[in-house]
């Protein structure tokens, strides 16, 4: 648990200095010493143009030399904790969760199950509830994802 806790720590001190690197409707490779990652912008969201949110992405991670690949959430806002974010893949859904320590974030614990709705998928969406109870939908294509997975556990 505190290899993980590190390592998401540096993911999300390094991600944003890199968000330039994912854009929207694009599956982005990115490798660094000890872990590789595929992330994406969101295509769309439903959030009011009145509610101001940091940024929002999806990440599938692994450490350098461990087969698991891990499926990542980030809001852009914190979520109620506890809740479920609810992940929709075409017809299927998936139960994320957050913690109080980063309620910034949500995980699953069937990360082999999302990640192969991912490649059979088109669409996904993330359904979520803020602290303060602002419910958001964001959108995010697949189109792409299969070949940056394969990328992400080719080369990494």
């Amino acid at each position: 648990m505190k290899i993980f806790l590190k390592f998401l720590i540096v993911l999300y001190v390094a991600l944003p200095g890199s968000l330039n690197g994912l854009e929207v409707g694009k599956w982005s490779f990115e490798k660094a010493d000890e872990y590789c990652y595929i992330g994406s912008l969101a295509t769309e969201t439903d959030l009011p143009s009145d509610k101001k949110r940091g940024d929002f992405y999806i990440l599938v991670y692994k450490n350098i030399g461990n087969p698991d690949t891990i499926v990542q959430i980030e809001a852009g806002y914190s979520y109620k904790v506890p809740s479920d974010i609810i992940v929709s893949i075409d017809k299927g859904d998936y139960k994320f969760y957050t913690t109080e320590d980063l309620p910034t974030a949500a995980w699953t614990e069937e990360d082999s199950k999302v990640v192969f709705a991912m490649k059979k998928g088109l669409e996904l969406k993330v359904t979520g509830e803020s602290s303060r109870g602002t419910i958001t939908n964001d959108i995010y294509t697949l189109n792409g994802f299969t070949a940056a997975y394969n990328k992400l556990t080719d080369d990494c």
